[in-house]
């Protein structure tokens, strides 16, 4: 048995689509030779956007895990604000962006770079080191986002010339919000100094999509570094032991972070157009939070009363919610170099076999991904009429009580099949 130390920031009671990645990751390694060692933050002193501490449950009672202590100024942030929330998401998660908001910006975008949970990577170097001498560690792997995470691979990898493995679950300089974040020149040449840094000195670079993979090599054309894609993916045993949550009326479910960019104005439109009978006999309910100025777009077409939000949920609950949905509905930001965007709960809907409704680019990974597992459909942004016939054609079907029809092919995605898939690159 090999050992390899995962160095992630979020961890549980972290909750999330990253920390499930990397929690699941660990729990099947062992069936594939390979011990995983954990070096994580404190959860006293981390600043988590989510918490859902029904994962610690889900730990090997085996699993050997050092936390470490950190200095965090997103903490002080929240003193300042006098918010309970932690920003994510380049801030998406604020309902409104005051001047304070639009200052916080500028000074996460220019004082931390790459991002503000590099106050955690002089602790975690330290620890690294003692963990990589005591275990006889074989290879580190770093995950990221927080970016910031990669330089302490980076750091270790001078020290001691380990094997390295970067993991990037998001990208990093050509993430969706980057330019909410009003970086100067300079320290946006910084940040890409140092993004190319890391992929030039990684023996391995790990993605979550086809797309994020090319984007990723593009910017380091002549190196002989190795890109693989490993997906997110779904633990069967979430999906066995969960049952769907019962609903009376035809519910469209939207799972995970949703803001401005991600453009569903065209489905409320298309919504707002389905016949009274139809919109009488249906609800959308949200799972996690929901900016005010996306409640405002159903306001003004009078479907308020159409919408429930629950807010972030234990990932059992969750997956109970996915389950007994008659549309699962998913958004892709409208931004540049979106084609690689496939959201972690988008797996779990397909584990959930339910038809799915998905907003975003035309050919992109998650397009490309549906029709290989028939498993609903995606549309262009503007696709008003198109998205109200798909609605309508799901709604007769859960009407008359016919299955929209079965997903195929995603046995490729279970969690065990992506771990063996890992192993093989470790």
């Amino acid at each position: 048995m090999k050992k390899v130390l995962i160095i992630t920031y979020y961890w549980p009671p972290s909750g999330g689509a990253g920390v499930q990645r990397w929690l699941k990751f660990t729990k099947y390694l062992p069936e594939f030779e390979w011990v995983p060692i954990i070096l994580t933050v404190a959860e006293n002193q981390a600043s988590y956007a989510q918490l859902d501490p029904s994962l610690l449950k889900e730990i090997s009672p085996e699993l050997h895990i050092h936390k470490t202590k950190t200095f965090e100024p997103y903490n002080f942030y929240r003193k300042l604000s006098n918010k309970k929330e932690i920003p994510y998401g380049g801030f998406s998660n604020q309902k409104k962006i005051t001047l304070f908001e639009k200052f916080s910006r500028l000074i996460r975008g220019n004082l931390f770079i790459p991002d503000p949970r590099r106050g955690w990577n002089s602790y975690a170097l330290k620890k690294a080191l003692e963990v990589i001498k005591k275990e006889q560690i074989d290879v580190v792997i770093t995950s990221g986002p927080p970016h910031s995470t990669h330089l302490i691979g980076n750091k270790i990898k001078s020290l001691t010339g380990i094997r390295w493995i970067v993991d990037f679950r998001d990208p990093w300089t050509d993430i969706f919000y980057y330019k909410e974040l009003y970086h100067t020149k300079l320290a946006e040449w910084i940040d890409k100094r140092l993004e190319k840094k890391i992929l030039t000195r990684a023996d391995q670079i790990i993605t979550v999509s086809e797309e994020i993979g090319k984007l990723l090599l593009k910017k380091i054309p002549n190196s002989n570094a190795r890109i693989a894609v490993i997906p997110n993916g779904y633990d069967e045993a979430d999906f066995e032991k969960t049952v769907a949550v019962s609903n009376e009326l035809f519910t469209i479910t939207y799972c995970g972070t949703i803001a401005s960019g991600y453009r569903i104005n065209h489905f409320v439109q298309a919504v707002f157009q389905l016949p009274e009978s139809v919109k009488n006999k249906m609800k959308i309910r949200f799972i996690g939070n929901v900016p005010e100025d996306i409640l405002q777009l159903f306001e003004r077409k009078n479907l308020r009363s159409r919408i429930e939000v629950l807010g972030y949920l234990p990932h059992e609950q969750a997956v109970s919610q996915m389950k007994g949905a008659s549309l699962l509905l998913m958004a892709i930001p409208d931004s540049p170099d979106n084609k690689g965007i496939v959201t972690g709960k988008f797996f779990e809907y397909l584990a959930a076999n339910r038809p799915i409704l998905a907003i975003g680019p035309i050919g992109g990974d998650v397009d490309v991904l549906i029709k290989k597992c028939t498993a609903g459909k995606l549309f262009p942004y503007e696709a008003v009429e198109e998205m109200q016939h798909f609605i309508h054609e799901c709604f007769d079907k859960d009407q008359h009580k016919r299955n929209f029809g079965e997903t195929t092919g995603t046995e490729k995605y279970t969690r065990r099949n992506l771990t063996k898939e890992l192993a093989g690159y470790l």
